[in-house]
């Protein structure tokens, strides 16, 4: 299968760079793969499992916030959280989570409260299907 450059970069550090052959990505409006050769295309991220394919087993980060982009050349990520799902605690999950759910009601807008809602069951979401991956046999 034929690879890509692939880069995943937080504000703390370059998360990941190197040739992968398919990246998923859990997009604004729904999850997508990428392989070489995509598109151009752009998509906001929402709370979710990013996975790398690539040699080796694949790897698995959850990734909030941030964008993708994909052009023919490559897929850069920049996300405000990325962390590898081996070193994600169910209790920064769980946090995260409680946070999402005091700032909605919180929120005096019925806009604002609407997408704070929704970035919340998008985190409930998330933390579900890190929940199943991790007692499924891999």
């Amino acid at each position: 299968m034929a690879t890509f450059p692939f880069e995943l970069v937080s504000p703390e550090r370059l998360v990941y760079s190197g040739a992968v052959t398919e990246v998923i990505v859990p997009g604004a409006e729904g999850e997508f793969g990428i392989l070489a050769g995509h598109a151009p295309f752009v998509s906001t991220l929402k709370p979710g499992v990013l996975t790398i394919k690539g040699d080796g087993p694949a790897k698995k980060l959850f990734v909030r916030g941030g964008f993708a982009e994909a052009n023919p050349a490559g897929l850069t990520v920049l996300a405000e959280t990325a962390i590898p799902l081996a070193e994600l605690r169910a209790d920064n999950l769980a946090q995260m989570i409680r946070d999402a759910q005091e700032d909605v009601e919180d929120a005096r807008d019925e806009g604002i409260r609407a997408s704070r809602q929704q970035f919340l069951e998008q985190l409930k979401s998330a933390a579900a299907a890190i929940e199943a991956d991790a007692r499924s046999p891999h």
